[in-house]
């Protein structure tokens, strides 16, 4: 659920829990209306910070030498525990401090925040949603690579498309996907941006039918993360809104992993299913794959819909 990607080492299993602090800062800091606009600036500064750190540094390297770019990387790097500190801590309540052995601090930060979701209504069929948002875009998205390499692309037509335009396309959808949730509130939000992000699916269909044509990939990846960045920021306030704030941490870790399981379990078949079915019918497959969820949301907003951040903090 956070711009990191999954860890695969040290140094990404350190910024997952710095991500999951993060993430737990935000939803304590933010009423739920304005979680999807939190997110949003979330995203935004993690986008520049890549920025920076990558093409920035490269740039700044032709100026001031490697020495001096990685020093003022470094600099910036140094300004997050200074702004840590400047930050104002929530004024909620809950167990900060645990006493006792390992035993008593796995009971707390690990079995009560289970035992206090699962005496929810619904909590099963919340975490089926959970599980199964990402289906459709778990299938379509990990084929992506070698579909533009089938229909003749080269590196630079695809980095072209992926690289600035995706880009836009991401901040602009994550941004219009916080206002929504501001303006329609989160339940309306996640079924409108849902229903876009399975409908933009169609355009990998489309550009089946149109090998070579560059501009068509670009529409295609652009609508694609346009749609992909609004419902993330409807989804990702959602699971927010899900979180007990004794237990903000551990339950938005826990269910942020509930939903990449489809992208790390059937995501994993997509190669055997496109090469059983063809680009053209595996990618409307991959629009049917999304519909469980659609239907398991509309379930969900009829019988238990998201309460008032007052009524769950």
């Amino acid at each position: 659920g956070s711009p990191a990607q999954t860890p695969v080492g040290p140094v990404d299993v350190g910024a997952r829990w710095a991500d999951i602090v993060v993430d737990a800062w935000r939803i304590e800091t933010f009423p739920e209306r304005l979680q999807g606009a939190a997110l949003a600036a979330y995203v935004w500064g993690y986008r520049a910070a890549m920025l920076v750190s990558g093409a920035g540094a490269i740039k700044g390297a032709d100026i001031l030498g490697w020495p001096g770019a990685l020093l003022a990387v470094a600099a910036l790097i140094a300004l997050g525990p200074l702004l840590t500190l400047i930050a104002a801590e929530p004024a909620t309540s809950g167990p900060r401090i645990v006493l006792g052995g390992l035993a008593a601090r796995l009971r707390t930060a690990v079995l009560e925040p289970l035992a206090e979701f699962w005496t929810r209504p619904g909590a099963g069929t919340i975490l089926a949603f959970v599980a199964l948002f990402k289906l459709g875009e778990a299938l379509a998205g990990v084929m992506t690579a070698p579909f533009y390499r089938s229909l003749g692309f080269d590196r630079a037509a695809i980095a072209l498309a992926n690289a600035p335009f995706s880009l836009i396309a991401s901040i602009a959808g994550i941004a219009l996907g916080g206002w929504l949730v501001a303006r329609l509130g989160v339940g309306r939000a996640l079924l409108w941006t849902g229903s876009v992000q399975t409908v933009a699916m169609a355009m990998y269909v489309g550009l089946a039918y149109a090998p070579g044509r560059v501009s068509m990939l670009i529409a295609t990846v652009v609508a694609e993360a346009f749609a992909e960045g609004m419902a993330d920021a409807a989804f990702l306030t959602y699971l927010s809104g899900l979180c007990a704030v004794a237990f903000t941490a551990t339950q938005y870790a826990l269910l942020s992993s509930l939903a990449a399981i489809a992208l790390r379990t059937v995501g994993g078949l997509s190669g055997f299913l496109a090469e059983a079915l063809g680009w053209k019918l595996f990618y409307l497959s991959a629009m049917f794959a999304a519909l469980p969820a659609m239907a398991i949301m509309v379930r969900l907003l009829r019988r238990y819909p998201p309460e008032p951040a007052a009524a769950t903090r």
